[in-house]
């Protein structure tokens, strides 16, 4: 039975120890993944899970932190859902942290070094490698994102990067949220980076204002549910009248829960439209930090990726 904590829970370890930062961290099945992957790659540590209510308070994620940097047997962990929150309240507890957690404000991946604690930010690598999973690598079309919390913005910031370097990016990009401050927050990133895609924000405070978005673009479109919808929390960003376009991908970032937004892209599977859920996401999500904490080489494709996959599939 898996091992999950709370931050009022949390107890010093005596063997080495990998923790999972998250809101229902008992549900994942990493849970039982881990332990299967760790005698594989001949990693000696166990996996612990540490629930963390959504929007906690600063204090709650700096015990959280302090606790695993005060602990030797806490070798680090993967961060999950409190990325940009966690990273707001506990920056200062770094003693070094990568370039894009400096860009995205967020922490997906802390390991523990001589030198004490190093954040990285993650899911620009992993979304992109999910994202050429999804689409290939070689997609032109249209993105639509729906939601722009970090995940979002990871991913706009892997395809600026990729357009920079001359390789084949969306046309354009329209990214709907709730929240207009988080979209501002969007927008100044990009201004500071520069990005050349052309990309429209749009304030979508019901779930109307995404069907909107996802009818006024072209077909082959690339419909991303980036909202945690479906996983951490029940439903859809969309409605039941929302119209695909024609030949479109609708992926979710979720690869657990009820994932209703995969469902009504289904609906349209008669016009060519696919659904993506977040297994690949997953799978590099959880290698790319693995490899991060325990100084690991593991690729992101060809024989070993695939029987770690393999492996996690069962679970």
């Amino acid at each position: 039975m898996a091992t999950v904590y709370t931050p009022e829970t949390l107890e010093r370890q005596s063997e080495p120890t990998f923790s999972f930062l998250g809101v229902t961290t008992g549900q994942s099945s990493i849970m039982n993944v881990f332990p299967k992957w760790a005698e594989h790659l001949g990693i000696p540590a166990r996996i612990v899970g540490v629930d963390i209510p959504l929007d906690a308070d600063p204090g709650t994620y700096r015990s959280v932190v302090e606790f695993i940097a005060d602990d030797p047997h806490w070798l680090g962990g993967l961060v999950t859902t409190h990325k940009l929150n966690l990273f707001r309240a506990t920056n200062d507890l770094f003693t070094a942290v990568g370039e894009s957690a400096g860009l995205l404000d967020e922490i997906s991946s802390i390991s523990k070094r001589a030198d004490g604690l190093h954040g990285h930010a993650m899911d620009d690598v992993t979304s992109g490698l999910a994202y050429e999973d999804a689409v290939g690598p070689d997609f032109t079309g249209d993105v639509v994102l729906l939601g722009a919390g970090g995940a979002s913005l990871a991913l706009t910031l892997y395809l600026h990067r990729r357009e920079r370097a001359g390789a084949p990016a969306p046309r354009r990009i329209v990214v709907t949220n709730r929240r207009p401050a988080r979209i501002e927050e969007m927008r100044a990133l990009h201004r500071r980076l520069g990005l050349r895609i052309p990309i429209e924000y749009r304030t979508a405070p019901a779930p109307e204002a995404n069907d909107a978005a996802v009818a006024a673009v072209g077909e082959g479109a690339l419909i991303v549910n980036a909202t945690g919808l479906g996983k951490d929390r029940p439903g859809s960003p969309l409605t039941e009248a929302v119209e695909f376009p024609a030949g479109a991908t609708a992926w979710d970032f979720n690869y657990r829960g009820d994932l209703v937004f995969l469902d009504q892209a289904r609906v349209s599977a008669s016009r060519g439209v696919r659904a993506v859920d977040g297994w690949f996401y997953f799978l590099h999500g959880w290698t790319r930090v693995i490899a991060q904490v325990f100084d690991l080489d593991i690729p992101t494709s060809g024989p070993l990726f695939d029987e770690l996959s393999r492996i996690a599939r069962p679970a």
